[in-house]
């Protein structure tokens, strides 16, 4: 499916990238997918091009990732500042208003984007990710992100995905891990490197501290949302899930089987689930 590359500059003066899936009908309704921590717009590759069938759909690459400069300020690695250039890469497009798909780290952003403006949030799929982070879960990913010794092959960098990743996908085959070494790594200088900036790591939370939002997931109430969890996640609990089924009874969700953190949202129960709640939404 063909995408246009979009290039935009931050309010800082940083230079960011978005894939965008233009339909047709420039009044198509518009998808904006947000990413996890270390994970970039080709994420969302099979996705985007099933959905561009029926919207307009824009998968940014978050400073510090994929084709996004680096964020000469650490510090700055942060969800709030993530949000911010959202909201300058909505506007530098002229978009008005769009549905959410945010998995694990983008799907904090989905929420505090739809608490800052609900007017322009029709809807959001919020991906292995909730109010509440198991300390487990983070711990695991705090422990690698950053911390990586150098690769020399290419075939190391597939070892070391499905090294990290194999708790979460157990079904894996071989072309399924060389398919997230290529959406994940890219080439430095004839040797694989992560595609992320290593110094996001100073964003990421010890497991002691994992963060609760229960205030500002409250905030959401009367917004459409879609909650998706894996199966066999160590950062978003069933029991987390079924406490936001609780305190918002209008929430969808949906659990997608042997899978842990995060659902690629290729599985079929998945996309079955974001195809009716996208075709739902006003």
């Amino acid at each position: 499916m063909h995408f246009v590359d979009a290039f935009y500059t931050s309010d800082d003066g940083l230079k960011l990238y978005a894939r965008d899936y233009r339909h047709p009908d420039p009044q198509a309704p518009v998808v904006l997918c947000l990413h996890g921590l270390t994970r970039n717009s080709k994420d969302f590759t099979q996705l985007a091009a099933h959905l561009a069938r029926r919207y307009r759909v824009i998968c940014p690459d978050q400073r510090g990732r994929g084709h996004s400069a680096r964020d000469p300020k650490p510090e700055q690695y942060r969800p709030e500042r993530y949000v911010q250039d959202m909201w300058r890469l909505l506007d530098s497009l002229g978009i008005r208003r769009v549905a959410l798909v945010g998995t694990s780290l983008g799907g904090l952003m989905a929420m505090m984007m739809a608490a800052q403006d609900r007017e322009r949030i029709a809807g959001a799929v919020l991906n292995d990710i909730g109010p509440e982070i198991d300390p487990a879960g983070l711990a695991r990913i705090a422990s690698y992100v950053g911390k990586l010794a150098p690769l020399h092959t290419w075939e190391q960098a597939v070892t070391r995905t499905a090294e990290i990743n194999g708790c979460a996908f157990p079904d894996f085959t071989q072309a399924d891990w060389l398919a997230m070494t290529a959406n994940t790594y890219r080439i430095d200088d004839g040797v694989p490197s992560t595609d992320y900036d290593p110094a996001i790591a100073q964003g990421v939370a010890n497991g002691s501290a994992a963060p609760v939002l229960w205030p500002l997931f409250e905030r959401l109430a009367g917004v459409s949302l879609l909650s998706v969890r894996g199966e066999l996640s160590d950062l978003f609990s069933r029991r987390t899930m079924l406490q936001m089924r609780e305190r918002m009874p209008g929430l969808a969700t949906v659990e997608v089987p042997r899978v842990g953190h995060a659902p690629t949202l290729d599985e079929p129960q998945a996309r079955a689930a974001i195809d009716v709640f996208l075709g739902g939404l006003q």
